[in-house]
């Protein structure tokens, strides 16, 4: 069991806090709060699509683009968005925060487990309170995003949640996260739904070669890898923009892909 405490957010969004009060986690999982934002359209049922965000290692829930987006998604599609804090991030900020509470965080058994509770405790308060999350979901998340997003997906069919698309980069198999790679690429073979992936090619945390492995890794005949010039944080707008199309469009409908081959008209 557990309660859910709501309080004004930032960016048009709601922010709320949910107390575990289960035994059944993991010692960590069980004392830490889950927080996050939700933006949420004035009018909704149970099939309004529900955009899930994840930040990377040196944000929050309100780290850019996640406000940019959310409300686009509000704007323009009618389509809720919920982002949650990292493990040691945003609300329940452990230590400095950012990229070195992550490093701490990342050498405790568990750790990836704990954040997809998580995240599925989110959902389950959600849907109860608000009636959102039954329907179509799509994920947006880069580096740490992505890093705890794919654990997430791969357990979705089983956890009964409609994901139609993600939205993912900025992460591979090799740097920081090697010591995880076997688990990244497990999850990766599971993907069966649309993937976006976002690669920056002078990246500083993640080489190149773990990039295309994970990639490569990802079991989805629909995937399609956007690869720019820069260093880790040098996203292009036009990706943002792409990645908002990207979900927006697979939420209520098939995209079928079309092949064409210009060489041989």
């Amino acid at each position: 069991m557990s309660t859910i405490e709501w309080q004004p957010g930032r960016g048009g969004a709601e922010d709320f806090i949910i107390t575990n009060t289960t035994t059944d986690v993991s010692p960590t999982a069980a004392t830490r709060p889950v927080t996050g934002a939700l933006w949420q359209p004035e009018r909704h049922d149970e099939t309004t699509p529900l955009i899930l965000c994840g930040h990377g290692a040196s944000g929050d829930r309100y780290q850019a683009p996640i406000v940019h987006l959310a409300n686009r998604f509000l704007r323009e599609c009618g389509y809720a968005t919920l982002a949650i804090d990292g493990p040691v991030h945003g609300l329940r900020q452990s230590g400095p925060g950012g990229r070195e509470a992550l490093s701490g965080e990342m050498q405790r058994p568990g750790f990836i487990d704990d954040m997809v509770r998580d995240w599925r405790t989110a959902l389950t308060k959600i849907s109860a309170e608000r009636n959102l999350g039954l329907g179509p979901l799509g994920y947006f998340g880069l580096s740490m995003g992505t890093i705890f997003g794919l654990p997430l997906l791969a357990g979705a069919g089983k956890d009964g949640l409609n994901v139609r698309a993600a939205a993912l980069g900025l992460a591979g198999t090799t740097g920081a996260v090697s010591f995880i790679s076997q688990r990244l690429l497990e999850d990766a073979g599971t993907i069966s739904h649309p993937v976006a992936f976002l690669m920056q090619l002078e990246d500083e945390l993640f080489p190149r070669d773990g990039y295309l492995e994970l990639f490569d890794a990802l079991a989805t005949p629909d995937k399609r890898l956007h690869a720019n010039p820069g260093l880790h944080p040098e996203i292009p707008g036009e990706e943002v923009a792409f990645c908002f199309d990207f979900l927006a469009a697979r939420m209520n409908a098939e995209v079928p892909r079309n092949i064409t081959n210009p060489i041989a008209d």
